[in-house]
């Protein structure tokens, strides 16, 4: 499943990214690549524990947790902190990233927890405008799928898909990027799990707490509580 989350961050928090992201120390993106990636890696990031990326991450990851659109489909389990790119520029002419998947099992560089990349998030933090090409290239059971969202919005999509960032050839592109283990290790049930509470929100809205939504929330909770991890 691929789902477009518009307005992660509001207008301010936007502002204060993109001020620390022109403080940060940019370095070549193949030190966090595995051998697979950083062959096809060609762009610049900021080192995880440097300040403006601590300072990034606690902008970030509250920002993940009070939204509930994004708490609904990923359903989080263990969330690897936010990392941040850059491509494009002159320090990054025709930056781009070939196509690759995602290393199943990634380390949290503070805790060295094992974490299982189940999805994939990139936050967009350039407005489309600001740039030419970049857009993310994924390959998805519906074929192809081309993103580029405007600033502060995420796309989630399934750990497993091969994808790529075309090259910017004007401008520079810039945004977060970060794994999540979730509760639930299906992405057939997590899909399952998403539709059901997206109906039921609506059922809310359209007819109130009847007991028809009580019931069918408590199917939901069931299934939940059937395949989730914990």
């Amino acid at each position: 499943m691929m789902l477009k989350i518009p307005d992660v961050l509001t207008p301010e928090e936007l502002q204060r990214a993109r001020s620390l992201l022109a403080q940060g120390p940019w370095v070549d993106g193949r030190t966090t690549a595995g051998v697979q990636a950083a062959a096809v890696k060609h762009n610049l990031q900021l080192p995880p524990r440097c300040e403006a990326g601590r300072a990034l991450q606690a902008l970030v990851v509250p920002a993940l947790e009070r939204n509930a659109l994004f708490f609904s489909a990923a359903l989080p389990k263990r969330l690897l902190p936010p990392m941040f790119n850059r491509y494009g520029g002159d320090a990054n002419p025709d930056g781009h990233y070939g196509a690759h998947v995602d290393q199943a099992i990634r380390y949290n560089p503070e805790t060295r927890q094992a974490v299982r990349t189940d999805q994939s998030c990139t936050l967009f933090l350039s407005d489309p405008c600001d740039y030419d090409g970049g857009e993310l290239q994924v390959q998805d059971t519906f074929g192809e799928q081309i993103v580029k969202l405007p600033a502060g919005h995420l796309v989630l999509y399934c750990g497993t898909s091969v994808h790529c960032v075309a090259p910017v050839t004007r401008g520079v592109r810039q945004a977060a990027f970060f794994w999540i283990e979730s509760l639930v290790r299906s992405e057939a049930q997590r899909r399952l799990l998403f539709d059901m509470d997206m109906a039921l929100m609506r059922l809310r809205e359209r007819h109130g707490e009847t007991d028809e939504t009580v019931a069918l929330t408590g199917a939901y909770h069931n299934r939940l509580r059937l395949w989730s991890e914990t």
